[in-house]
């Protein structure tokens, strides 16, 4: 069996790379975006991958795996607003940017390790199909989340459920690189 925590770091370095090139490309313009700005982001990756699962025809020359880094880099933006707050202009240089990154791709896997040892690796016996139906469930829930203005009673918050989609969208992954499709 392959070793969870390495094919883990293995696809946040592929998403770290492109974020590092995006930020030189483009700077941290993403800093101005709202949280449900970032949520529909997610949403539009997400639905793009059901739809690439359910159709036979593909109009696009780009993968599932683009998108889940997508969503992987899209919820490390989240989580780094969350923190940081809305910025009325880019605000962040490329190594501010990543430290933030790094300290959010960090706890994240510190959660997956946690749920991983509780849950037993459950993950493996899933489909990427179904990974992908949680990742639109979870945005879905966040929508939810955002309308109520951030208040919840009994569940947990917004930055939790990006953490999930960042783990399920790893998931997904390893499992498309495994050769697993559906």
């Amino acid at each position: 069996m392959q070793n969870t925590s390495e094919q883990y770091d293995a696809i946040v370095s592929i998403c770290r790379t492109l974020f590092i090139n995006k930020m030189t490309d483009y700077g941290s313009a993403w800093r101005i975006l709202r949280l449900p700005s970032l949520t529909d982001q997610i949403f539009i990756k997400a639905q793009r991958i059901r739809g690439l699962q359910e159709n036979e025809d593909q109009k696009v020359d780009e993968g599932q795996e683009s998108e889940f880094i997508g969503i992987i880099n899209y919820c490390l933006m989240a989580l780094i607003q969350i923190e940081k707050g809305i910025a009325t202009q880019p605000d962040l240089n490329t190594d501010q940017a990543i430290l933030l990154y790094d300290k959010y791709s960090v706890e994240t896997k510190l959660l997956m390790e946690a749920k991983n040892h509780d849950y037993g690796e459950a993950w493996r016996d899933m489909r990427v199909s179904s990974l992908t139906d949680l990742i639109i469930q979870k945005l879905l829930r966040v929508k939810q989340i955002e309308d109520n203005q951030g208040k919840t009673i009994v569940s947990e918050g917004i930055a939790a459920n990006y953490q999930d989609m960042i783990n399920y969208s790893i998931f997904a992954m390893i499992h498309l690189s495994e050769g697993d499709k559906i």
